[in-house]
């Protein structure tokens, strides 16, 4: 079993909080642009589909050897949620394993947040017992592979659902 609990974390200009049901109405309207699910695919939730997913998600994961860790990023300085950051744990032969995503809202894109968050993220991922951080990031979204690249991940030869699987070992 996992014992990785997801905790604040804070960087420079952020404040990366553990997800919390309640973060569902203001991450709502942070997610809205449709452009934001141009990689993902699907719509923006509604607050109450966003609330009932929170739920889901806060509760974790049915798989008693993988951990879900979430967090919604609080830009300090405007005293609002601009995105997400997750990990999701599991184990591994060579021990546990963190896939990482992130997304920040339209609005806030191109200030460096998400490459800040993600490096917070990855950082006190090392500092957990994790072993290695894997992203995996669609052909062509260049955003992405930066924010990875910026958080000391590379891209590998293997692919997953038609992405790139990036990596980083987080212990020699």
């Amino acid at each position: 079993m996992n014992t990785v609990v997801a905790q604040g974390i804070s960087t420079g200009r952020l404040d990366l909080l553990p997800l919390r049901v309640g973060h569902a109405a203001e991450m709502a309207a942070v997610l809205s642009d449709p452009a934001l699910h141009r990689f993902t695919g699907g719509t923006p939730d509604t607050p109450q589909a966003l609330r009932s997913r929170y739920r889901r998600m806060t509760a974790g994961s049915p798989d008693p050897a993988v951990t879900w860790l979430n967090w919604v990023v609080r830009l300090r300085a405007e005293s609002c949620l601009t995105g997400t950051v997750q990990a999701t744990v599991t184990p591994s032969d060579d021990g546990p394993v963190a896939e990482v995503a992130w997304v920040v809202g339209t609005p806030w894109q191109g200030r460096g947040i998400a490459t800040e968050a993600a490096r917070g993220l990855v950082d006190w991922l090392g500092r957990q017992p994790v072993r290695s951080v894997i992203a995996h990031i669609r052909p062509g979204h260049r955003a992405s592979a930066a924010v990875a690249t910026a958080a000391g991940l590379t891209p590998t030869d293997a692919w997953h659902d038609g992405e790139i699987r990036w990596h980083r070992d987080s212990r020699p």
